[in-house]
């Protein structure tokens, strides 16, 4: 895991914007070069694929990861996490309620260690999860994304450092962000970034991964 002065690089999958006819192979590739670049966390998120293809991904990126630190979350999915043996649960607004998956979780129905992490777009969206027990919270969208430009601006970097201010848990800076504007996220208070493009507009591991340790570094010398 990343030290105190490192933040959590997640790579966030998206298998549409590799094109119209990626497939789950495609992605699968995708992430073997993100765990090889030094990902600290891999979150699949398709929401549109079958259980079973998710799982298969899932597997696959969990063996990939082994011996290397990344940690596998899966998106939505409780129970393909679980028989995935990921790292966590990712949760957003049409998963189930965040808090009865929490205490579900925290019951002694998931293993020790396994993270429940949320998706949050407000102050108060992050204390109520916190409150319930969340590991960490995805807090976006920061910038500007095509993806998520039909539900009005971005939150911008005033909102993330006011959320990151009031939270005890991680907040990982997501939405627009890249390799140049991810200094801000952090300088900002976040605990770490999540992307999609970054990851995906390099496929070579090598490459990747000296973009990922310049943003180690400039973030080293907040």
């Amino acid at each position: 895991m990343p030290t105190a002065r490192e933040p959590i690089v997640c790579y966030v999958t998206g298998r549409k914007s590799l094109g119209a006819d990626a497939s789950p192979l495609d992605l699968a590739v995708r992430m073997r070069t993100a765990i090889a670049a030094g990902a600290d966390w891999v979150q699949i998120r398709e929401k549109d694929l079958p259980a079973r293809e998710v799982l298969g991904l899932a597997r696959a990126a969990h063996r990939e990861a082994a011996g290397r630190g990344t940690l596998i979350f899966v998106n939505d999915r409780l129970d393909v996490a679980l028989a995935a043996g990921a790292a966590g649960v990712h949760l957003g607004g049409e998963s189930l309620p965040a808090t009865d998956a929490i205490r579900w979780c925290r019951a002694g129905n998931a293993p020790a260690g396994f993270r429940v992490g949320v998706s949050c777009h407000s102050v108060e969206d992050v204390r109520e999860v916190e409150g319930a027990g969340a590991d960490y919270v995805f807090f976006g969208p920061v910038f500007d994304t095509p993806a998520k430009r039909k539900f009005g601006a971005p939150q911008g970097i005033a909102k993330l450092a006011e959320v990151c201010s009031s939270a005890r848990i991680p907040v990982i800076a997501i939405g627009g962000v890249d390799a140049v504007n991810a200094k801000s996220c952090i300088a900002a208070g976040a605990a770490g970034i999540a992307a999609i493009r970054m990851f995906q507009e390099q496929s070579d591991p090598a490459k990747l991964s000296a973009v990922l340790t310049r943003l180690r570094r400039a973030s080293a010398k907040l």
